[in-house]
């Protein structure tokens, strides 16, 4: 399956921003889907992932959770995942990856096998 993200942008600490992530096959519906993120110099990062039919989630454990503040969803008649984010933090700051997997629960990329070209998030005031 490929993939695109789109709505990245510059936003101001506090602030919301929604991406997207179309996939372009008819079996979009058959892969876990996630989120990966890359601040500026390090390595990238799991954020959240939602099962096939949208109604399973998880999200990253690593201590300045995201959970609570980013909401994974998909719309499977549309070929769309979604991160939604609110509360924004400059740490936030990274190019999000939408990425797809045939296997549920792992947050290694190298378990998600399809990309999309990744949305640079700026948090700036």
């Amino acid at each position: 399956v490929q993939l695109q993200a789109s709505g990245g942008g510059l936003v101001q600490p506090g602030g919301s921003l929604r991406l997207s992530c179309t996939g372009s096959r008819r079996t979009f519906s058959s892969y876990a889907l996630g989120w990966f993120r890359q601040p500026p110099g390090k390595e990238r990062d799991f954020v959240a992932a939602v099962a096939w039919s949208g109604g399973s989630t998880y999200y990253a454990d690593y201590a300045d959770s995201v959970k609570g503040r980013f909401t994974i969803s998909r719309d499977n008649a549309k070929n769309t995942l979604y991160l939604e984010m609110n509360s924004l933090k400059p740490e936030d700051t990274a190019v999000y990856f939408c990425a797809a997997s045939q296997t549920w629960g792992s947050r290694k990329g190298a378990d998600f096998g399809s990309w999309g070209q990744g949305t640079l998030v700026t948090v700036s005031s």
